[in-house]
């Protein structure tokens, strides 16, 4: 299984928590968050980032169902 890692740059503000929460994840770059890679195993942490952003600028899903992941409905 791989998921996507996708960061809205229009809807996040830049407050690094999910940089801090999943370093190996996320990087803030100029006040927006950017995915390290678009692809990444399964892992908990980047879950953990997406279901902590304060204004849900991310979303993961599973590549090959399209299934949203995080943030949680």
């Amino acid at each position: 299984m791989t998921w996507l890692i996708e960061v809205d740059a229009s809807t996040c503000i830049g407050s690094g928590i999910c940089a801090g929460t999943a370093p190996g994840h996320f990087m803030v770059v100029d006040g927006v968050s950017h995915p390290v890679r678009a692809e990444v195993d399964p892992a908990d942490p980047a879950i953990d980032a997406a279901e902590s952003c304060p204004v849900e600028a991310i979303t993961i899903r599973d590549k090959e169902t399209g299934e949203t992941l995080a943030p949680e409905e």
